[in-house]
């Protein structure tokens, strides 16, 4: 007596699982990309002793290092910009926000004489730019140790 199957199996399978996994990816890299600063421009700063530009400036001028300009107003992206456009750029800017200072965030790698073109550049024009650097090593370690005597002290 032969016995026969009441179903017939299908050779397929389930894309349940597999479209879960995919939704579950494409969550995490949306959720990721968010964290990603846009406006961020890659520009190593100097170290200084004391870190300059403490608060936000809203007219940023950039110099990477190959010496090109890019400037930005606010959270905007930085565009390219030629000598002579930044000082009509900064003018603007200037008009829109009067409180406003221009900070310079210049590679650590571009000659010193090119600062001093931009901010002379600047100051023809009766602008303000404050050169942004980032605090050293020995800085931090200093500003830690005095923050830990601080709190011993209490």
């Amino acid at each position: 007596m032969a016995l026969k199957r009441q179903h017939d199996l299908l050779a397929s399978y389930s894309m349940a699982s597999m479209t879960d996994v995919i939704f579950l990816l494409l969550i995490f890299f949306m959720v990721t990309s968010t964290f990603v600063s846009p406006t961020a421009f890659e520009v190593d700063l100097p170290k200084s002793s004391e870190q300059t530009a403490i608060k936000k400036p809203s007219t940023k001028v950039y110099i990477d290092k190959e010496q090109n300009l890019f400037a930005s107003f606010g959270e905007k992206e930085p565009q390219s910009i030629s000598d002579d456009q930044l000082v009509a750029f900064l003018r603007l800017a200037q008009e829109q926000d009067s409180t406003q200072f221009i900070a310079l965030y210049a590679d650590e790698t571009v000659p010193y004489g090119r600062i001093v073109e931009v901010l002379d550049l600047t100051a023809r024009h009766n602008l303000k730019m404050v050169l942004a650097t980032k605090p050293s090593e020995v800085n931090d370690r200093r500003m830690a140790a005095a923050a830990t005597a601080a709190q011993s002290d209490n």
